[in-house]
């Protein structure tokens, strides 16, 4: 087979994958191991902050980056907005944290979705700060989109954010992006994909509650 028809028949090549939504009880890591091997060193594991999957990704994959969604610099308030993360304390996480970047030497990624009044206060950029700076991290403050009467939970203010933010790049010199907000137009945007229900079926009930914060946000 000459070298042009080889090209042909070859797959495109994949700048970067994100696994995301897997990790979650570690039911599919196996799969998802399997499923980023190929393209390893330009794939994202995104996790809620599962310690075994820290380690197993750590052994198995180590050239794999991690992403965490942290979302709160307190155990108690990250159990209230993300209850998946009460299995594991936050200390046994930033140990978890630790190690993996010890044996990886990875930079690791901190989704922190903004929360108006409940984790975008002055002193939550300060916990946060403390927290992470002894870590390489890349935070990403993502701003949040309200879904009806799906979530009580409402975004905070752009001036909040920026002075997030301004706080963690100055004071605590941790590099510190704010995603970019896409797709609200279409209930597409970070934060927006579920499903809308306009009236009560006999399968969902119109006043249910989505348990997790990680089921309001991709």
């Amino acid at each position: 087979m000459n070298r042009e028809r080889r090209r042909r028949l070859l797959p495109p090549a994949v700048a970067a994958a994100f696994v995301a939504g897997v990790m979650r009880g570690l039911c599919h890591m196996g799969a998802a191991v399997k499923a980023a091997y190929p393209y390893r060193s330009s794939t994202t594991a995104i996790m809620v902050g599962i310690i075994p999957g820290i380690k197993k990704l750590k052994d198995d994959l180590p050239n794999v980056r991690l992403a965490v969604s942290l979302h709160a610099p307190i155990q108690d308030i990250r159990c209230q907005i993300m209850p998946a993360a009460s299995a594991f304390p936050l200390q046994r996480l930033m140990d978890a944290l630790h190690l993996y970047q010890e044996k990886c030497g990875q930079k690791i990624f901190i989704e922190y979705i903004m929360l108006d009044g409940i984790n975008d206060q002055e002193r939550h950029a300060h916990e946060l700060g403390k927290l992470l700076k002894t870590l390489d991290v890349v935070i990403n403050l993502i701003p949040f989109n309200a879904i009806g009467s799906s979530s009580h939970f409402m975004s905070s203010s752009e001036q909040n954010v920026k002075k997030f933010q301004k706080m963690l790049r100055e004071v605590y010199k941790i590099r510190t992006t704010v995603r970019k907000q896409m797709g609200q137009d279409i209930s597409g945007a970070c934060g927006q994909l579920v499903i809308k229900i306009s009236k009560p079926t006999s399968q969902l009930s119109a006043s249910m509650e989505l348990p997790d914060i990680e089921d309001l946000h991709a």
